[in-house]
């Protein structure tokens, strides 16, 4: 069983909550109820907004976007487009990385069905000064090219013999890491593909990706109050 509804706080002020699919529905539902009914809700092709009589707002960017139709609004709650979107079959690549640990896999229904998981050694940074530390740092710098390298290696053994069946990337881990992972050239079909949204995960192991592809197909809903 996975955790759900992880909650941080977002920029700007307001909190971002992460909702399971079939469970968005009921949460709008809830939404209107806690905040005086629903005025309108905005459908666009990138984001749903849902605006509360009260002034408060919740908005979603929409995953594995565009929403199909035409951008509108409507009076009152009308989330069913955007749900149908997400209930939608699809499979997705899954690239996780952070110096030194990589997992890479494809899921579909929110299980991985092909994957691969990596640790390479990179040491920690050191507090000692003068070249030891100059050298110290230009052997750890080796050791994270190398592991970054090994996961670009992975990505494209895992992913990009099977790239015309992915419907979208999804990242996860640390997102210098990962942009260095997908500058590798080969790799450009898959970054093309890639999701905006960078999963926040746990140093890279294949629990960890287990939990990802779950966490793939969720949403998160940024609620800012009045």
């Amino acid at each position: 069983m996975f955790a759900v509804g992880r909650t941080r706080a977002v920029a700007g002020g307001g909190r971002a909550v992460e909702v399971e699919p079939e469970r968005v529905a009921g949460w709008f539902d809830r939404f209107g109820e806690r905040h005086g009914g629903v005025s309108r809700t905005v459908l666009g092709q990138d984001e749903v907004r849902v605006e509360a009589a009260d002034g408060a707002t919740a908005t979603i960017a929409v995953p594995f976007a565009p929403l199909a139709g035409e951008p509108g609004e409507q009076v009152g709650l009308f989330v069913q487009p955007f749900i149908e979107h997400l209930v939608r079959e699809r499979t997705v690549g899954l690239v996780l990385a952070r110096v030194g640990g990589h997992s890479v896999g494809m899921a579909r229904g929110g299980k991985v069905i092909a994957s691969r998981t990596d640790r390479r050694h990179v040491q920690g940074r050191s507090a000692a000064g003068g070249w030891s530390q100059q050298r110290f740092a230009r052997r750890r710098a080796g050791q994270a090219r190398q592991a970054l390298e090994a996961a670009a290696d992975d990505v494209a053994e895992v992913l990009l013999p099977r790239v015309r069946e992915l419907d979208a990337v999804v990242l996860g881990g640390d997102r210098r890491a990962l942009d260095t992972v997908l500058a590798d050239r080969r790799l450009a079909p898959i970054a093309k593909l890639a999701e905006p949204r960078v999963l926040d995960v746990a140093e890279p192991r294949r629990t960890v990706l287990d939990e990802a592809a779950h966490r793939a197909f969720c949403v998160e809903i940024v609620i800012r109050e009045p």
